[in-house]
């Protein structure tokens, strides 16, 4: 099993997400407890290229800082909504044998649920811990609405 935290760079990781507080708890919370029983935790990073708000090289493109990886925690930087397409991350995690994949992030709507449908697709058995996604209103649904649906 492995930890997957997906897009929770400094731009987007913001009090207007969707119930911040209850999101920024379960994910700090989920990542110790990763840790302590030792689970690898694994960033991915959303990179929007060049002249991009997000995108490699400007401040909101690194991880929030609550949520930091320690020195020797793989992160994967990606260019579409899903974690697994381009990055290395499939080959990674069924080099390592892992079936079971825990993902939190942002966002709901966007590159969690992308993730969450494409590891099903690759095989793995994916898990979506309660409070541990988030995402912002959109021009269709609140970021409430996103987050129940998921």
């Amino acid at each position: 099993m492995v930890l997957l935290v997906v897009d929770t760079q400094k731009l987007i990781t913001t009090t207007d997400l969707y119930n911040f507080n209850a999101f920024e708890n379960a994910v700090k919370t989920l990542i110790v407890a990763a840790r302590e029983n030792n689970v690898e935790v694994i960033y991915v990073r959303h990179d929007d290229g060049v002249g991009a708000e997000l995108t490699k090289g400007t401040p909101g493109f690194e991880i929030y800082e609550g949520f930091s990886p320690r020195s020797g925690e793989k992160i994967f930087d990606k260019t579409v909504n899903s974690s697994f397409k381009g990055t290395g991350l499939l080959e990674y995690l069924k080099a390592k044998n892992v079936h079971t994949v825990a993902v939190v992030g942002l966002q709901t709507d966007y590159c969690v649920d992308a993730t969450i449908k494409c590891g099903f697709e690759h095989g793995f058995k994916m898990i979506v811990p309660e409070n541990a996604n988030s995402t912002f209103d959109n021009a269709f649904m609140t970021g409430e609405q996103s987050y129940k649906v998921l």
